[in-house]
């Protein structure tokens, strides 16, 4: 069974390897930086949109739990921003290498929770070159609007909404 929380201080050692290991994979996992204690802060402070710097929405950073397991992460954000509705979406997920199954889930329970929040349309993105996350995206209903550039150029970004 799959849960999403909030991370605590006994998730440092298991969240700094998967960032470590997606770090490989060109993909920022921990979306904060600083002492544990200081990333703790940080995502708490964004849960509660708080002090928050400019560009910055108020979002959740979960950790995905399989069995007890730290699996992967997500970041939930409860609006949009020029950008985010440009390339970056509502939802990001990760998912550490040995537990990629877990995606899915990880996403349909994140819309499941933005819609508790009122969000009854959002919009996911991932790489175009990421096959494997356009189709967790299209398994929770995501409907492909159009693939962009990001500003500033790089991957083109693929981008789907999943509506409620």
């Amino acid at each position: 069974m799959l849960t999403l929380r909030r991370p605590t201080v006994l998730d440092e050692a298991p969240l700094r390897r998967m960032h470590e290991q997606l770090a490989a994979e060109d993909f920022p996992f921990l979306l904060a930086q600083g002492t544990w204690v200081e990333i703790l802060e940080e995502v708490r402070r964004d849960a509660e949109g708080r002090d928050l710097p400019a560009g910055r929405v108020r979002a959740d950073f979960l950790v995905a739990e399989a069995d007890g397991t730290p699996v992967g992460r997500v970041s939930i954000r409860h609006e949009l921003t020029p950008v985010l509705r440009e390339v970056g979406g509502h939802v990001g997920y990760a998912v550490a290498q040995p537990f990629r199954g877990h995606a899915t889930e990880i996403l349909r329970q994140s819309v499941e929770r933005l819609r508790g929040h009122g969000v009854v349309r959002v919009l996911v993105t991932c790489d175009d070159t990421n096959a494997a996350s356009a189709a967790v995206i299209e398994r929770c209903g995501g409907v492909l609007e159009d693939v962009r550039v990001p500003p500033g150029g790089g991957v083109p970004r693929r981008r789907y909404w999943i509506d409620g």
